[in-house]
């Protein structure tokens, strides 16, 4: 299972290890790492989303700023590229789970 680190440029917000797989979602487990307060509230408020939304204005209302932070995912193996988190994969973090879609 691949490993990753999120970073906003060279600070690492944390680190993500896969353990499984819902599709089309990989699960990870989220350990925070010294840039996670900048990005943990808005990584919050993708949580909350829920229900109906045909034109896609709440989703982009709250996933517009944090790929604006401009974050990537790093894996630690060198085995695969970087990702642009929101750019080239979807990624949401609850706690310590997260769940990746690249």
């Amino acid at each position: 299972m691949a490993e990753w680190r999120l970073m906003q440029g060279d600070v690492l917000l944390g680190e993500l290890s896969e353990y499984g797989c819902d599709q089309p979602f990989f699960l990870a487990r989220f350990s925070p790492g010294p840039g996670w307060e900048s990005a943990e509230g808005l990584f919050g408020a993708l949580t909350t989303l829920s229900g109906p939304d045909p034109d896609g204005s709440q989703a982009a209302r709250v996933m517009t700023p944090l790929r604006d932070l401009e974050l990537t995912l790093v894996p630690t193996g060198g085995q695969q590229p970087s990702l642009g988190v929101f750019r080239n994969c979807v990624l949401r973090i609850d706690g310590d789970t997260a769940r990746l879609r690249y």
